[in-house]
């Protein structure tokens, strides 16, 4: 039933699917990642030119590998530890256990230039937690920078903000126990980010080679001083 749904069930889950996500991502058994999604955070990101990079909800922490090898300063967390060590056994990164709700500068000592949330974004309360602290985790002209399900993939029961199960489809028969995600529409996202105060700045939606359709969107957002007027 929908109303047994909650963040607490996506951590249950995932706490059981450790192993066949870790080899799900780097056998590159994930087709859109390996043809799509992976290069287009890491461009979306570099882009940005920062220097210290908060990588939040980092699984086994490829993505915190790709920008280490680039030269920047990234801490990768994550709230489930057997992720996290799996991480910090393949190495290339800074890595720390820590939920979204024990987030913050006093826990994590630093400020950075991006937060990114690459597909990890996937709960309600937590979601909206992370935004309302996301200004003070980030530098003055920091960005957030959010790669999630493209709305238009996700809307088959009805185009409203409500959980959804995921199925496993695509994925090696090792998983079970399948994950609820909480579906937003593009309006809500924005919204997000309306709410925290953060200037909306661009979105990017990356599109399969062969079909010519989006994979997922990409939100960029900006903590700016209220003086401050910046277009781009």
């Amino acid at each position: 039933m929908v109303s047994n749904f909650s963040d607490q069930k996506i951590i249950d889950s995932w706490e059981k699917n450790v192993e066949p996500w870790v080899l799900s991502v780097r056998e590159g058994e994930i087709q859109s990642r390996v043809l799509v999604t992976n290069h287009a955070i890491v461009d979306v990101v570099l882009a940005e030119k920062p220097k210290t990079v908060l990588d939040i909800g980092c699984g086994e922490g490829w993505l915190v590998r790709e920008l280490a090898a680039a030269g920047v300063d990234t801490l990768g967390i994550d709230a489930i530890p057997a992720l996290i060590a799996s991480a910090e056994k393949a190495g290339g990164g800074r890595f720390k256990v820590l939920p979204i709700e024990h987030l913050s500068s006093q826990t994590l000592g630093e400020t950075y230039d991006a937060l990114v949330c690459n597909f990890s974004l996937l709960g309600k309360e937590c979601v909206d937690q992370l935004f309302q602290l996301a200004p003070s985790l980030l530098k003055e002209g920091g960005s957030i920078i959010v790669q999630t399900v493209h709305p238009s993939m996700g809307g088959g029961e009805g185009y409203e903000d409500a959980w959804r199960e995921e199925s496993w489809v695509g994925f090696n028969r090792q998983f079970s126990d399948p994950a609820p995600w909480y579906f937003r529409t593009l309006e809500s996202w924005v919204a997000l980010f309306s709410r925290a105060d953060l200037k909306f700045v661009s979105l990017r939606e990356p599109r399969h080679p062969e079909t010519g359709f989006p994979v997922s969107i990409i939100f960029v957002g900006m903590k700016v001083s209220e003086h401050v007027d910046i277009c781009r």
